[in-house]
């Protein structure tokens, strides 16, 4: 079990600690949503976290393999609802690998992205069109 202490700090900003590492996070209301947008949203951090998680799991499955993936990186775009209830409707993943790799490794990576638990966690509604790039 992780904890997440989280303090709202007032004018829709809060304040999150991550229990094992103390590292601190901050979060603001969108424009869109009455906040200044001066840092990620809530739901910025879903998308944020789907990014990671599809790039860790892949780091992982890559380790197996052998095979170097820095530099790799995930472009999540966000779209919510623009009627109530206000949610997300879609985050459209592109994941780029700027290395050289076998179809049959890209088949191993793809697949193991599709099962970041993240992604899994999502809400069925929620549209997540995945594409990758390679070279």
């Amino acid at each position: 079990m992780v904890a997440i202490q989280v303090e709202y700090q007032g004018d829709l900003h809060c304040k999150a600690v991550h229990g094992p590492s103390a590292t601190e996070l901050n979060t603001d209301a969108p424009k869109d949503n009455q906040g200044r947008g001066e840092s990620f949203s809530p739901t910025d951090l879903v998308a944020t976290a789907l990014g990671t998680c599809m790039l860790t799991v892949m780091g992982i499955m890559a380790r197996t393999l052998d095979l170097d993936l820095a530099g790799t990186t995930a472009t999540v775009e966000k779209e919510m609802t623009s009627t109530a209830p206000r949610m997300i409707k879609s985050l459209a993943v592109n994941i780029h690998v700027p290395h050289s790799i076998t179809s049959e490794n890209q088949q191993k990576l793809e697949r193991a992205a599709h099962t970041c638990p993240v992604h899994k966690s999502l809400h069925p509604d929620v549209h997540t069109p995945i594409e990758f790039t390679w070279g």
